[in-house]
């Protein structure tokens, strides 16, 4: 054996012995393209237990084994990294997913360089494919490019060395009107996402540092020659171990529009509710603090606004009836809202209104809210009752009463307006559903007497246990009471007729 192959042999021998036990893969090669030799760490990168295993040259390895670049596109055999080093190429960082021609399921992604040693007179002694096993790394770009494309958020990647653009989501192309071509590559000097930023000196040295970018108003140059309100932030990260800033953003147009539309609508509320000529307050939902009243409000009740802006309805203490009022925001409260609910208001000169009170709920800076208004109907219930006064007059001898008149009686009484929640016929004891179906009946106390077999003081008793009851006053009242309900119209039959 001459003593170049004995020199050869050694060096190889303390080549594989150098080698062997390093993590990064190595396959030998000698310049005939057949496979002299790998380290463990190459074999298992490539699934299988010995070199043989590799196939006998690269000719052999390109049917063992199916090569694709990171783009999904197949490598041509004598692209294949096995087949450029044979050819004494030397490469690095070349990335391709190696993935066994009898078993498709399993893929690894190898980042490749090549080594060429030469001997004394400079010809190829032996040729090293050197490659590290990036599986998990191309695994969690993989993961991220596809994270970054389905955001909805708009969004820009640049490379922090040149700061030059090299991602870009489908939400920026669609909010900026660009196409990725006239994104790809540019320049942030050419397409200055920070160029009307309002802290803008501030953003351009977090770039240049590779430090995060706060989140700051901006307007945004768009393709057409337009502009655009956003909310832009930059967040450092290494893709590719490349430092890049990855700049995201938030259109401020649909937000910007709404609150136009929002302050568009709060203006006429505001003009109608100074405008109008019935009084309107709105209260707290929670505390009933009075946060507005309109002039109206001021001028039918007799108060200065500063008396009552800022203080509960309780301490302002318009509502005649305190148990009404409790009655009325129990019931608002339950409820949401109500529509036109009889109440009495007092005046600041102790003078008392007529009113219904319609009220809804609202929000008013997300805080939820009443809105009271007030309709003055004294004048009505002036006119009503002294209709009522009559006919009362007139019912002292109620014998000759039609049931027309009566059921008459009970329409003019009704105002067709909702109540709030009163006492029902079951609050009644059945000695007093008798005495006030006898009443409908159009029957004085002696003569409901007689028909109970009872005394009259008792049957006094009875009827005014109903008034209390009932919340009236009087028989014409007893009457429209129950005429509302329909209740004894089946029974009623005038003197008389029966």
């Amino acid at each position: 054996m001459s003593q170049d192959v004995l020199s050869t042999e050694t060096n190889r021998r303390q080549l594989q012995q150098i080698i062997a036990g390093l993590s990064d893969g190595v396959i030998l090669l000698d310049p005939d393209q057949s496979i002299l030799w790998a380290n463990e760490a190459a074999l298992a990168m490539h699934g299988v237990a010995q070199v043989s295993d590799l196939g006998a040259n690269a000719k052999a390895y390109a049917k063992r084994f199916a090569l694709r670049y990171r783009n999904k596109h197949g490598v041509a055999v004598d692209s294949y990294p096995i087949s450029r080093v044979a050819r004494g190429e030397t490469f690095s960082d070349v990335l391709v997913e190696v993935t066994p021609a009898d078993d498709e399921a399993r893929t690894w992604v190898h980042r490749v360089r090549s080594l060429v040693l030469a001997d004394s007179r400079g010809d190829p002694e032996s040729l090293v494919l050197i490659m590290d096993d990036v599986t998990e790394w191309a695994s969690a770009e993989q993961r991220f490019e596809k994270t970054f494309t389905a955001n909805p958020a708009p969004a820009v990647i640049c490379r922090l060395s040149d700061l030059r653009y090299i991602k870009v989501n489908p939400g920026f192309l669609e909010m900026t009107g660009y196409s990725r071509d006239q994104v790809i590559s540019t320049s942030t000097y050419e397409l200055d996402v920070l160029e009307q930023a309002e802290h803008k000196e501030l953003a351009r040295q977090r770039l240049c540092e590779g430090a995060t970018i706060p989140q700051m108003q901006a307007e945004l140059r768009l393709a057409d020659g337009g502009s655009k309100q956003v909310i832009v932030a930059g967040q450092p990260l290494e893709l590719n171990d490349e430092a890049c800033m990855l700049f995201s953003f938030v259109d401020m147009e649909p937000r910007h529009k709404a609150e136009i539309a929002l302050r568009q609508s709060e203006e006429r509320f505001a003009k109608a509710f100074r405008l109008s000529p019935v009084p309107i307050l709105v209260c707290g939902a929670a505390d009933q603090l009075v946060l507005d009243v309109n002039e109206a409000f001021l001028d039918t009740l007799g108060y200065s606004g500063e008396e009552v802006r800022g203080i509960s309805i309780a301490q302002i203490d318009f509502f005649e009836d305190r148990h009404a009022r409790i009655q009325l925001f129990a019931a608002l409260e339950k409820t949401g809202s109500l529509d036109r609910i009889d109440v009495r208001v007092r005046r600041k000169d102790a003078g008392l209104i007529d009113c219904t009170v319609s009220a809804d709920t609202v929000n008013i800076q997300d805080t939820p809210c009443y809105l009271l208004v007030l309709m003055d109907i004294t004048e009505r219930k002036r006119t009503e009752l002294e209709l009522v006064a009559a006919i009362e007059e007139v019912m002292k001898d109620a014998s000759w009463f039609s049931r027309t008149l009566i059921e008459k009686l009970a329409n003019v009484k009704s105002v067709n307006s909702p109540k709030l929640p009163s006492v029902s016929l079951t609050e009644l004891t059945a000695r007093e559903r008798d005495v006030l179906g006898l009443i409908c009946e159009g029957l004085a106390d002696k003569e409901i007497a007689a028909r109970l077999k009872l005394a009259p003081n008792t049957v006094r008793n009875h009827v005014a246990a109903v008034y209390s009851k009932l919340a009236i006053h009087s028989r014409s009242e007893a009457i429209v009471w129950a005429r509302e309900r329909g209740l004894f119209s089946s029974a009623w039959r005038p003197k008389g007729q029966r």
